[in-house]
Parts: structure tokens; C-alpha cells; sequence
């Protein structure tokens, strides 16, 4: 099950709530987020070019989605062994991030070449496990810019990289994400209003109830 949206759409809020109530209900779970930031080097060096510190690296498309998809091809494994044990597996970003940033940065929709390439590569190619199912948490992109700009005042490490920091990209970015859940692209998507004014617990309970 993934958790998908744009930076400041409420995504780890969710993934933690979501978390507390399917184990309230006696379910096993195990969690991931990515990119992995604290545990494999290719997320690390993401860090790393998002804030300017590889050159123009950051610049490359298909470079940055080469790292992020090594990222978590590097975490396949462990994937596949939490499939086998637990019940539900919650995962805060997936391989459609990788495609709908990749493919706003270009300019294209989930109709385009890039889209299919990030599938092909992650997929295909890497082996990366299909997800089930996939949960698109739209905000409005003023409300998610509002939330990360937010984030960055109360805490000083993490402050806001490249991506986050361009409103443009996130605007594309939205309009990718609803396509590919238009389309259910590698599963089914559900696609949840995570406005103001709507809790946690209310997406929780949509979840759970859906």
C-alpha cells in the first residue's frame, strides 16, 4: 500500500496514522519511506544534489531517477521479505514519485515517454515489487507549499531542497499524479482530499472503510 502526494500533502502524517489504526485492529505492518535519506548512499547523494552540493547533477532528469530508483531497488529485498510476513506493508512514496516529478520536470504527462521509462527501469528492469495498491493524498498546491514552508521554520534539517522549493514543478508535478491515477498505473489508485479542514483520522477511517 502506498501513500502518494506532493511535498507537504501530509503523507508521513497519514502513513503514521494509518499505521496506529491498522495495528488497533490486530494487523501486522511494516513501513518505508523514500527516498532513504539516513540508510543507502544513493539517497544520500539525492540529498546531496537536491541542495546544490553535486554540481549539476541535480540538473539531469534522468539522473536524479536513476538514484532514487537505485534507492529502492537497494531495499527490494527487504520488501519482498516484509510482503512475505506482515500483513500490510506502508510505503511514503514509491515508484510513481519517481515518475510524476521526472516527467512534471520535463514537461510531459503520464502519457510520455518518460513515465514508461521509469517503469520499464524500476520494474522491469530492477525487479521492484507492484504495488497492490496506491492512495494519491491531493492537496491543493498552495496548502502543500503552506505545509513544507512550514515544516522547514520548525525544523532546521529539513529545510526545503530544490524540488519543494519550486512551485512550478509541484503545480505539473499535481496534474501528473491525478493522470496516473486516471489511468491506475502499475495498480489501483484511490485518491484522497486531504485539504484543510480534514483530519487524519478522517483519511484513516475513508481507508479503512473503502
Amino acid at each position: 500500500m502506498v501513500i502518494e502526494g506532493l511535498d507537504g500533502a501530509g503523507k508521513r502524517t497519514l502513513t503514521d496514522s494509518l499505521d496506529a489504526a491498522l495495528v488497533q485492529r490486530g494487523a501486522s505492518t511494516s513501513r518505508f519511506a523514500f527516498p532513504r535519506y539516513d540508510s543507502d548512499v544513493h539517497a544520500e547523494l539525492v540529498a546531496d544534489a537536491l541542495h546544490g552540493r553535486l554540481g549539476d547533477l541535480g540538473e539531469s532528469v534522468h539522473g536524479m531517477a536513476v538514484l532514487f530508483a537505485l534507492d529502492r531497488r537497494g531495499a527490494a529485498g527487504e520488501l519482498r521479505t516484509a510482503l512475505a510476513r506482515v500483513d500490510v506493508v506502508l510505503l511514503d512514496r514509491y515508484v510513481a514519485s519517481n515518475a510524476a516529478y521526472g516527467a512534471a520536470r520535463l514537461r510531459q504527462d503520464a502519457g510520455g515517454e518518460f513515465v514508461e521509462w521509469v517503469r520499464e527501469l524500476e520494474v522491469d528492469r530492477f525487479g521492484l515489487p507492484v504495488p497492490d495498491l496506491q492512495f494519491l493524498l491531493r492537496v491543493p498546491r498552495e496548502l502543500a507549499a503552506a505545509r513544507a514552508a512550514g515544516r522547514e521554520l520548525q525544523d532546521a534539517t529539513r529545510a526545503r531542497d530544490a524540488f519543494e522549493s519550486d512551485d512550478g514543478l509541484q503545480a505539473r508535478c499535481a496534474l501528473v499524479y491525478d493522470q496516473l491515477a486516471a489511468r491506475s498505473w502499475l495498480s489501483a489508485w484511490r485518491v484522497l482530499d486531504g485539504a484543510a479542514g480534514v483530519t487524519p483520522d478522517d483519511l484513516v477511517n475513508a481507508l479503512l472503510e473503502g
